[in-house]
């Protein structure tokens, strides 16, 4: 029954997404093609989640979910979204960080602060602020897809000079109209009593879908939502972030950890002065003993000279590391697993492999990076896998770190056209952007695994020294349990068909 209610709102899902197409293109694209981005229309007609984001949003009312997206691509359009960058927003913006993206909350959700004491109300600047803000929301969008934000206003130190009703509106209208199923909660910390009236009139913007996603809280209280690592000193935190530009402040993905110490990037070392000193520093420590402590990485070089014994530790490495059970495919590589690396408390659950699997007909070069590189040990970390080949990545803690939900991994991917004569440190500067495929994957923390309820002679024990038994058994047990759903739904189909034909049958006796 279970499985067939499943079966049944999927779909009932999937019908619904492709009425909302139709009706999208008979009713608001026939007439007027040009009334939107047509890289926004190509997403809602190829992307199911899209479509389906806008229907959960208004409660799978087609009608409502068309008047939602009609409205936000044609925001999208009139601000010129898709083709948003830096460059089209004045410096001074960014300068005073009264907008950014930093920090995650107890659920694993990016925060987006605003400091409503550095928000100076300017009609002249509105059209600005406005693209301002839509950059973030994009950014992180197409950065993280699907991964909600949790928006703090932190009101400390503002009054009511500081206070743009218009601006607030807009701001709730992204999430409410523009950015569905974004908005994970929306927290206003240490607001003046004065402004009390006004947030009485933000709650009549908001909506009932969106009401119970705002939180008050005085600096004491934030803590309930928020750990103190990621909240800032004036409201009780331990995080000594403090915003500058540049670069933007969205904790871009680092180079880990490898058991030879840190790895020096080649795009940290890169200068318009200096740029020659610091490469003939790099290249004279290639050649001391010193270089295995704290080198630059060029794994090109570095498997010619040591590959015998790479191959030889290899097998050891990732021995009794679990295999990833899931496979993104991508266009360049299948990147396993697909979403999530998963980490646990116990020592046998402190390792992770990523494994890449070259579906090109040329070399592909990669590089790994997270968003925590004090706490991770990569090996390899860059380097580039042979036509249908792959190449088994461990991923491991670094001394007595604890893996988080916060923490990211970006796989990043570049095919090469000289294969195996490009040295893979200039091929990473040379290769254009728009060349680079990225893969981004989460991190997930396993809870402790309980004791067996059944006494301990009962049967050989669940848990191996790699944890793989557990594993097994878990897998096993659910195909067992897939099998016994299979034959109760293959026995409830046999019996609609015997109802079926004694109905039939029933009928002919009665129509005689």
């Amino acid at each position: 029954v279970f499985l067939t209610n499943a079966l049944t709102s999927a779909q009932q899902t999937a019908c619904r997404v492709e009425e909302t197409r139709e009706r999208f293109r008979t009713e608001l694209l026939q007439d007027s093609p040009d009334k939107y981005d047509s890289r926004d229309v190509d997403r809602l007609l190829k992307d199911d989640a899209l479509v389906d984001s806008y229907l959960t949003w208004r409660h799978f009312v087609i009608d409502d979910a068309l008047k939602m997206i009609d409205e936000s691509f044609q925001w999208r359009k009139e601000l010129g979204l898709n083709d948003l960058t830096e460059s089209s927003i004045p410096r001074w913006m960014f300068d005073t960080g009264a907008v950014f993206l930093h920090g995650y909350d107890k659920e694993g959700n990016k925060l987006f602060w605003f400091k409503v004491k550095l928000h100076v109300k300017d009609t002249k600047t509105v059209v600005d602020k406005k693209k301002y803000v839509a950059f973030w929301l994009e950014r992180y969008a197409v950065r993280e897809p699907g991964m909600q934000l949790t928006v703090v206003f932190d009101m400390c130190e503002s009054g009511l000079g500081n206070i743009d009703m218009d601006f607030v509106k807009y701001i709730i209208n992204c999430f409410k109209i523009y950015y569905p199923k974004f908005l994970s909660k929306m927290i206003i910390v240490d607001m003046p009593w004065i402004m009390n009236a006004a947030w009485k009139i933000v709650k009549t913007w908001l909506g009932p879908e969106a009401v119970s996603k705002l939180k008050f809280s005085s600096r004491s209280e934030v803590q309930t939502f928020i750990d103190p690592e990621y909240l800032p000193l004036h409201m009780g935190g331990t995080d000594p972030f403090k915003y500058s530009y540049p670069p933007l402040p969205d904790e871009d993905f680092l180079t880990p950890v490898m058991e030879n110490g840190p790895i020096v990037s080649e795009d940290d070392v890169e200068s318009k002065e200096g740029q020659s000193e610091v490469k003939e520093t790099l290249e004279a420590s290639f050649n001391s003993e010193d270089s295995k402590k704290s080198k630059k990485v060029n794994f090109l070089e570095d498997s010619l000279r040591s590959e015998d014994g790479d191959k030889g530790d290899a097998a050891g490495r990732t021995r009794g590391v679990p295999k990833p059970l899931t496979t993104f495919k991508g266009p360049l590589l299948h990147v396993s697993p697909a979403e999530e690396l998963s980490f646990g408390s116990k020592d046998t659950e402190k390792k992770c492999l990523i494994i890449l699997f070259n579906v090109t007909k040329n070399q592909v070069a990669f590089k790994v990076r997270t968003t925590a590189p004090e706490k991770y040990r990569v090996k390899p970390s860059s380097s580039s896998c042979e036509a249908g080949a792959s190449v088994e990545i461990l991923v491991s803690l670094h001394g007595g770190y604890t893996a988080s939900l916060q923490d990211r991994f970006l796989v990043m991917a570049a095919e090469m056209e000289n294969n195996g004569t490009q040295d893979l440190a200039q091929f990473w500067k040379e290769v254009p952007r728009a060349n680079i495929v990225e893969h981004r994957l989460r991190c997930h923390v396993m809870e402790s695994a309980k004791p067996p309820l059944s006494p301990p002679g009962d049967g050989p024990p669940e848990t191996g020294a790699n944890g793989q038994q557990d594993l097994s058994t878990t897998l096993m047990r659910v195909m067992a349990s897939n099998a016994r759903l299979e034959q109760k739904l293959d026995s409830c189909l046999w019996v609609q068909k015997v109802l079926l034909g004694l109905m039939v049958l029933l009928l002919a006796l009665i129509t005689e």
